[in-house]
């Protein structure tokens, strides 16, 4: 089974025990081409399923950023506000933020990595 789970709205959570690992698919990063900026929430921030978080703006459009769990974010990722375009490069490693999550069953509710492709494959027709 996979640890990576999907939003329809492009979010993944890489999940690492009690950790959740948000950032964008690689089908977003494609999307939006050249990321510019990433706006982050603080450490310490709460985050909820399904709730804006952040934004990211690239030279085609500016996107908000919806978090797939609920929890405390413990780290964000520093890399990004001096070179944004690591989303670009490889948006799975270039996480966003890193969050504790407080309800691990959320996880349930979220698309599988195939159900996410089948998104993605309805989106490019």
């Amino acid at each position: 089974m996979s640890n990576t789970y999907f939003l329809k709205s492009h979010e993944y959570a890489r999940v690492e025990g009690n950790f959740a690992f948000i950032g964008i698919s690689k089908f977003a990063a494609e999307q939006l081409g050249n990321v510019v900026y990433v706006d982050m929430p603080e450490v310490d921030d709460e985050v909820e399923a399904g709730e804006e978080f952040g934004a990211i703006e690239s030279v085609k459009a500016a996107s908000d950023l919806f978090s797939p769990v609920s929890g405390t974010v413990v780290e964000v990722n520093e890399d990004l506000a001096d070179n944004p375009r690591l989303i670009n490069k490889d948006p799975e490693t270039n996480w966003i933020i890193k969050v504790e999550m407080s309800d691990p069953a959320q996880l349930d509710e979220l698309l599988s990595p195939e159900q996410y492709a089948e998104v993605c494959a309805a989106e490019k027709h």
